[in-house]
């Protein structure tokens, strides 16, 4: 694969030693598209072992962000480099360094799940001996090991994106990418992956850049987390960091009539640190929940609001988004899949 980016990117080599230490680091890596910057000055740092979980909705850049680490796509500025080399200078290198497993799995239903993962052993140099124990390694790590000799057109949902993980596996990588790879799974064929996504991590030590619009898989399984909106990292930090900077709980109230009468007496309630208005719902922060819902619930009694709805929750991967964006992630990736 040739790249045909800015030459200034191209013969940067590889990255220093200082660099190697981490898995994935970028420098103000940016891809346009014409007019539209897809990535726009994006700078992470992984460490080796870590589960990195990249949050955003639908057209904010995380695709392109996987397909430039995994040299599918050349960077328009800035660098990155993975594994401890230069995607733009030593693209090879690199690709014999990772799996990626996308979001629509490249497999042939014609082919056994063993015949596949042979070919994918070949295609990467690997002996015949070498695939034997690689394939049987694998059969075991994902429990694939009955259905390896059946066709994987015959395969579930669940046990595609499996196998489609092992074929990323074979020549035992130091990163593994994984976009979206719960996507249109049942719950419990989702509940797999996990758990394979946890053993890879933990038993092998494998670096997971995973892309997900899933908040509550990324709650689960990342280690960090780094929200991306509009090509930009908006946020980063642990799943409970950033919940926390939100606050301790939330009480939501969906009401009818103007809220903007209701603001005032919310923030007259005592425990309530902060009051938002996001279309017709309120959202008020407070570290109090349980003692405070009583007295919101009095204070809106008094106005001309009427309350269809009040609840008490903590704080979610969503409200995070929430309070960067000013919109839900979950219910902007719903809306942008029906268009």
């Amino acid at each position: 694969m040739t790249f045909n980016g800015p030459a200034s990117f191209q013969n940067q080599g590889t990255v220093n030693e200082s660099s190697r230490c981490d898995a994935i680091v970028t420098h103000d890596l940016v891809r346009h598209f014409g007019d539209v910057r897809a990535v726009n000055g994006v700078n992470i740092q992984i460490p080796k072992g870590e589960i990195y979980g990249f949050l955003g909705p639908n057209g904010a850049g995380k695709s392109t962000m996987v397909h430039m680490l995994c040299t599918l796509l050349a960077p328009t500025g800035g660098r990155a480099s993975v594994a401890g080399f230069d995607v733009g200078s030593d693209p090879g290198k690199v690709r014999l360094r990772i799996g990626v497993a996308l979001q629509e799995a490249a497999l042939d239903p014609k082919q056994t799940g063993g015949e596949l993962l042979s070919l994918q052993g070949r295609l990467y140099g690997l002996r015949r001996r070498e695939i034997q124990r690689r394939v049987s390694e694998l059969a075991e790590l994902i429990d694939l090991g009955d259905f390896l000799d059946r066709m994987i057109g015959a395969y579930s949902g669940g046990m595609k994106r499996r196998l489609d993980l092992a074929a990323a596996l074979i020549h035992n990588p130091e990163v593994v990418f994984l976009d979206e790879p719960t996507t249109g799974l049942d719950p419990v064929s989702r509940l797999q992956v996990w758990a394979e996504v946890r053993r890879l991590n933990e038993q092998l030590g494998i670096t997971i850049f995973l892309t997900t619009q899933y908040l509550e898989e990324a709650d689960e399984l990342a280690h960090r987390v780094g929200i991306i909106d509009q090509g930009q990292i908006v946020a980063e930090g642990t799943p409970s960091d950033l919940k926390k900077a939100v606050g301790s709980d939330l009480i939501l109230v969906r009401v009818e009539g103007d809220t903007g009468e209701a603001i005032p007496v919310l923030k007259d309630v005592p425990g309530v640190q902060n009051v938002e208005v996001h279309g017709s719902e309120l959202v008020i922060t407070t570290s109090t929940g349980s003692a405070t819902i009583s007295p919101v619930a009095v204070a809106l009694a008094g106005t001309s609001v009427i309350v269809r709805d009040l609840t008490l929750r903590t704080p979610t991967l969503d409200d995070v988004f929430l309070e960067l964006t000013g919109t839900h992630i979950e219910r902007t990736n719903t809306q942008e899949d029906l268009s």
